[in-house]
């Protein structure tokens, strides 16, 4: 796997993946930036959840699951002091579809969480990672 990262101005930086994909990220204004793009710890927290996400889908087509909607949402805090890693993270699955078996969901994150997700496996190494989800019917 290779990317590029190429600085723009101030703290603002153009990524591009192997892939041939293209992110801008920028610092707050406070930090030098102007606010043109999400913050690199941003980026990895989108990651890590595209990446846990990209799992649990998967699972659940296998499952023969009937999902018809997946979102997750974060919320994580950092050390206080240099370096500032994620200290916690929880991700909150929220899953629509017909006939969706809650144990099968659970199985599908838990899988994720301690088999698949490179990301997650990685960050938790310096985070302690949490999960639940709720069901909601189509």
């Amino acid at each position: 796997m290779k990317a590029r990262l190429k600085w723009v101005d101030g703290v603002c930086f153009l990524g591009e993946s192997g892939s041939g994909h293209a992110v801008v990220m920028d610092g707050a204004p406070e930090g030098g930036g102007r606010n043109l793009g999400p913050r690199p710890m941003e980026l990895l927290l989108l990651g890590t959840a595209g990446c846990t996400s990209y799992d649990v889908i998967t699972i659940l087509k296998k499952s023969r699951q009937q999902v018809s909607d997946c979102w997750v949402e974060i919320e994580a805090g950092r050390a206080e002091e240099e370096p500032k890693v994620f200290t916690r993270i929880h991700f909150h699955f929220v899953v629509t579809g017909r006939d969706l078996k809650a144990e099968t969901v659970e199985r599908a994150i838990k899988l994720s969480a301690e088999k698949y997700c490179s990301a997650s496996i990685m960050l938790g190494k310096t985070a302690e990672i949490s999960h639940d989800f709720e069901l909601r019917d189509a």
